[in-house]
């Protein structure tokens, strides 16, 4: 079971690791753009607080197995 949420969580991960590179590259192309970007902005740093979340999360479970083993 643990093996399993191990595995959800290093999707998560991954998930908002592609999530913060998109983010970027938007804001790279509306920058260029000369559009404003401070909504897009507030969003990456939303991915960034989600993704370090993710990552305790995942750690935390890693963890609890080697805690185990």
């Amino acid at each position: 079971m643990q093996l399993r949420h191990l595995r959800e969580a290093e999707r998560h991960v991954a998930e908002g690791e592609r999530h913060i590179a998109d983010q970027e590259e938007r804001i790279a192309v509306m920058d260029r753009a000369g559009h404003e970007t401070q909504l897009a902005l507030e969003l990456l740093a939303t991915y960034q607080t989600a993704l370090a979340s993710h990552i305790a999360h995942r750690d935390l479970i890693i963890y609890e197995i080697s805690r185990r083993s």
